[in-house]
């Protein structure tokens, strides 16, 4: 796509946005529906565009991809008048009798940049926000899952007008062009090291963002651990997808004394979830495509594998396999695995594994599986993550009553729910003050007792 094109675009957004059509609420909440509805009305499409790219079945697509994007949608549409309501709050007594306002008011142009491994989700979530905080949004898709975002271009473009509302198709060049241009606002989930090319391009023209990134997620097993529930939990959370989940657990640690018993459970939960053969299961996802898939083998090939570890690399599969044993120091704990692999580690001393933990990136996820109160604690609090789940996996992101986000190399700024509002609005501090009386009146520079005044009023 033409730099000249993109340019023109952004140009008829900023326009757009400035005649001050998305700052009513009404506006809002009709564009709301109306992507509601579209989806709605593709909705058949949509599943068949997500089987193509990653064999995801209907019921995992409506699941995984659908079904959050409905709920964020409706939440959106419920709230978002209240949400868009000037908030009064306290004032000082020393600026007395003057009051204080927040207003909440949209950026104008956002940019959302949306990966390949949920491709509807991580496109259609954010830009329920962005719609809601009354920006206007032009949407890159990843040109990796192509079949939906040749479907998400087709929904998008052809109901709402290009100045409000539209897709750009497009890979490296599209994606850096757009990120180089003076927009207002920048949603990025994808790659630590994308992101980084991201933040940087923004710092030039200051612009703020969002960045939803990754990193290794552990999974904690402790000693008390229900071993069956542990297992059942981390195999749906890594192998669901293939295991190309940005929350996945990317590694377990379990307790020493607990080792042989968990993986014995394990391998049993993986054989319930996709039989003997998951390569026949019809839920079970293939990889996105064939340098993934080589990534993915090169890890396999150099790894210690207790069980699974079949390919085939002309159907882009890989088997639910188990990594043990496993060291800290080994290729495969290096980056984020992002596919169906998982590493397992030992451990006996749980402050050894919250230090070695804390040495490498922020992880974007933790699981921990205890119900020791005092072993919650001290995990949660001594370990820097996103945010995680005790004794589950993954299903705190579907909740939009919690905000979703990374810390440090995890990612920067969080969204769900009113989160996504916030995030897609600026907070415009008002202090509205009478033109009766003048409150700082002291404060002026022929003044003399300013300070013994200000000692009385503030301590």
């Amino acid at each position: 796509m033409e730099k000249a094109f993109l340019e023109e675009l952004l140009k008829a957004q900023k326009n757009f946005f400035w005649s001050g059509k998305t700052r009513n609420i009404s506006f809002r909440i009709e564009a709301l529906n109306k992507l509601k509805d579209t989806i709605k009305a593709h909705e058949e499409e949509v599943l068949g565009a997500i089987y193509k790219d990653l064999r995801k079945t209907s019921m995992d697509g409506y699941a995984t991809e659908i079904a959050g994007v409905y709920d964020e949608i409706n939440y959106a549409i419920k709230n978002v008048r209240s949400w868009s309501k000037v908030q009064k709050v306290e004032t000082p007594v020393f600026l007395f009798p003057s009051k204080s306002y927040v207003h909440k008011e949209p950026f104008g142009v956002t940019l959302i940049i949306a990966p390949w491994n949920y491709p509807f989700q991580l496109l259609m979530l954010p830009l329920a926000g962005a719609i809601a905080a009354g920006n206007t949004a032009i949407l890159k898709p990843s040109e990796i899952s192509a079949n939906t975002a040749a479907v998400m271009e087709k929904i998008i473009n052809k109901v709402f007008p290009k100045e409000y509302l539209h897709v750009v198709q497009g890979g490296a060049n599209e994606t850096q062009t757009l990120i180089e241009m003076p927009l207002d606002y920048i949603f990025f989930t994808g790659s630590v090291a994308v992101g980084k090319a991201v933040m940087a391009a923004a710092a030039k023209n200051l612009i703020p963002l969002t960045l939803e990134l990754g990193g290794k997620s552990p999974a904690i097993v402790h000693k008390d651990a229900d071993l069956i529930l542990a297992a059942r939990k981390i195999a749906w959370g890594k192998f669901i997808n293939a295991g190309q989940t940005c929350i996945a657990p990317d590694y377990v640690l379990v307790h020493t004394n607990r080792k042989d018993d968990f993986l014995k459970e394990l391998k049993k939960a993986i054989r319930n979830f996709y039989g003997e053969d998951a390569a026949a299961h019809p839920r079970y996802c293939r990889i996105i495509n064939d340098r993934h898939f080589q990534r993915l083998n090169a890890m396999l090939n150099n790894a210690n594998t207790l069980s699974g570890g079949k390919t085939n690399a002309a159907d882009r599969y890989i088997e639910p396999t188990i990594i043990y044993p496993v060291q800290w120091d080994d290729p495969i704990m290096r980056d984020e695995i992002f596919g169906p692999l998982l590493p397992i580690l030992t451990y006996s001393d749980l402050d050894d594994i919250i230090r070695r933990i804390r040495e490498r990136p922020e992880p974007l996820s933790l699981y921990l599986f205890s119900d020791d109160q005092a072993v919650q604690t001290k995990v949660i609090d001594e370990i820097p993550f996103g945010g995680g789940a005790i004794n589950n996996t993954i299903f705190h992101i579907v909740s939009h009553f919690m905000p979703f986000g990374g810390v440090g190399t995890s990612g920067m700024g969080a969204y769900h729910g009113k989160v996504s509002f916030d995030t897609f609005s600026h907070a415009k501090s008002i202090l509205k003050s009478s033109s009766k009386f003048d409150p700082l009146a002291a404060v002026y520079p022929h003044k003399k007792f300013f300070m013994k005044i200000m000692r009385k009023i503030i301590g």
